[in-house]
């Protein structure tokens, strides 16, 4: 991987930085041998469409945030928004352990351990956790599910008056559309933000919790998927 390559994807991107993205494209081809993490392999590709269309809509999160990235898989949206912003914090959630055990090598190699958490759960049995429930600034969640299912599994983790970040691609006006009644159950409102991308239409639901989450909510494990609100 090279700089010019990070630098026509990233715009402002610090020698540092460049360091940090390519060795994480090093391990994640490393690993991605003995472990599915990503089908995208090729440099450019990695470089436009995990590490760029992550930190996209980073303008989004305040300064120092708390955030926490459900069902982070290979670490994405979260490592990448780590390295370009130095004052968030992060608690990494995923169900699949062996990923996380990838994910904090990664942390260890970037320097990243002292600002960032894995946690292995479901993100239903996270929610209901008092160590995670209404604790975080931000949910940042990407290629998860839809967004009804989406705005169940995420918006219990944020405090009020925080956002759930949901990464989208073409469908995301329709899957707001579908949203509506888990918006209105769960406290919350969302606009489509729209942003350029030269690999396709790439928008984030951006939805804030207005009121606590109802203490129903997240139902348990693998219903909100199956019967969606």
């Amino acid at each position: 991987m090279t700089r010019q390559t990070l630098e026509n994807a990233i715009a402002g991107i610090t020698e540092e930085q460049a360091c940090m993205f390519m060795r994480f494209y090093e391990l994640l081809m490393e690993w991605n041998k003995k472990m599915n993490l990503t089908a995208i392999t090729d440099e450019q590709e990695v470089v436009y469409k995990h590490f760029a269309d992550s930190i996209a809509p980073m303008g989004l999160i305040k300064s120092n945030a708390s955030c926490i990235d459900v069902g982070t898989g290979a670490g994405f949206p979260g490592i990448p928004l780590m390295i370009m912003r130095s004052d968030i914090k992060l608690t990494l959630l995923d169900s699949l352990n062996k990923r996380l055990i990838f994910i904090n090598e990664v942390l260890r190699e970037l320097g990243l351990s002292q600002r960032a958490v894995t946690l292995h759960a479901r993100c239903e049995d996270a929610a209901r956790m008092d160590a995670h429930r209404d604790r975080y600034d931000i949910a940042l969640s990407r290629a998860v599910a839809s967004a009804p299912v989406l705005i169940e599994w995420t918006a219990p983790f944020v405090k009020t008056g925080g956002m759930s970040l949901m990464y989208k691609g073409a469908q995301a006006d329709e899957e707001l559309r579908l949203a509506k009644n888990a918006l209105d159950k769960l406290n919350c409102t969302a606009q489509l933000i729209s942003y350029n991308a030269s690999w396709g239409d790439r928008y984030v639901i951006a939805a804030k919790k207005l009121k606590p989450t109802p203490k129903a909510y997240p139902r348990k494990a693998g219903t909100a998927s199956k019967n969606p609100l």
